[in-house]
């Protein structure tokens, strides 16, 4: 293997490690959603997984393109730039809007009192919720949330197709421009591998510490704390923190 290439290996696997575990917006969206959602350790995984890929799968081609005609470093940069700017804009937009149907799932499901006054004089107070007795609002909360569920991992996957891996392009374009190609292939599959690995294991973590923590009180306002989660990344990086 040429130096030239084993180095550059290892500066991709460095770089892919360190942009992924500095960026929340890596995996703070799966660990919120899996807890909003109550999704299995395995389909976290899973929906992980498939947007890591997408998101180094989106610069790749970005990066190949570029290099077929001859683009410059520059406008690459500025290209994967636009790109991050759009998957920001897209998190927030997303978030806000979780978040908005989490707060009103939250006001439909509140529990409040009933007083009740028997023939004999005697009262009572009994509490329920909306979602549980009443079948028309049950209903459409059903039909809201198998909704949610089943857009919500496309709409992450849509995101982390627009969300750039700006280190990768600088380091496809040496080995392109030695007309190494198959160097080119062993770093776009160092940066992958990586990065994906790299959200799979913090995931991973992040929910089995969440596991330890007691959060049925929380259950109610879930939605909309994980929508507050995804709009904060996205705002995040759109004021480049």
């Amino acid at each position: 293997m040429n130096i030239d290439i084993g180095l550059l290996m290892l500066t991709a696997l460095s770089i892919g490690f360190i942009h992924t575990l500095i960026g929340p917006d890596h995996y703070l969206p799966f660990v919120a959603m899996s807890a909003a959602r109550n999704w299995t350790r395995r389909k976290t995984m899973l929906v992980t997984a498939i947007c890591g890929a997408g998101h180094v799968l989106g610069s790749v081609l970005i990066g190949f393109v570029g290099i077929a005609i001859g683009a410059t470093l520059t406008r690459l940069e500025w290209l994967e730039g636009v790109r991050g700017d759009l998957a920001a804009w897209a998190l927030t937009a997303f978030g806000l809007t979780y978040m908005a149907w989490g707060l009103k799932r939250a006001w439909r499901d509140r529990k409040h009192s009933h007083e009740h006054i028997h023939a004999d004089g005697t009262r009572h107070r009994h509490t329920h919720g909306h979602h549980v007795h009443d079948e028309h609002v049950h209903v459409h909360i059903q039909l809201d949330t198998d909704n949610a569920r089943s857009i919500t991992p496309w709409a992450l996957f849509v995101v982390f197709i627009l969300g750039p891996c700006e280190a990768l392009i600088p380091l496809l374009m040496y080995p392109a421009s030695q007309h190494s190609w198959w160097g080119l292939g062993l770093v776009v599959a160092t940066f992958a591998i990586t990065t994906i690995l790299t959200m799979l294991g913090i995931v991973y973590l992040a929910m089995r510490g969440l596991e330890r923590f007691p959060l049925a009180s929380a259950e109610r306002y879930s939605h909309a704390l994980a929508g507050a989660a995804l709009s904060l990344c996205g705002i995040g990086i759109v004021l480049g923190l």
